[in-house]
């Protein structure tokens, strides 16, 4: 947290002025972090990769879904329109 502190602006503040605590939430979220990208395996690799495609087409009108598969293994792309999107998917579908 210290080198946070010391790399961040001396114009900005996010110090919590209730409790003292701090954070700095560029160092949380990340403006350019929209793509995630999930290998799936198994026999259900493809449907279980695209049901998932399917829901964030759904939540998301921008998504960009890529799927392709090498060595029995599906990754399935998606690229989101900002990372916020991302990690609201990310939590809604419980996934890393």
């Amino acid at each position: 947290m210290k080198s946070i502190k010391e790399a961040q602006s001396d114009l900005v503040n996010d110090t919590c002025a209730e409790c003292g605590s701090f954070v700095d939430i560029g160092a949380v979220v990340e403006e350019s972090d929209v793509l995630l990208q999930l290998p799936f395996s198994g026999k259900a690799a493809k449907a279980d990769a695209e049901a998932l495609a399917d829901k964030a087409k759904a939540r998301f009108n921008d998504v960009i879904v890529r799927l392709t598969e090498q060595d029995n293994v599906w990754l399935l792309q998606l690229e989101f329109g900002c990372s916020a999107e991302k990690m609201i998917f990310q939590l809604q579908n419980s996934l890393p």
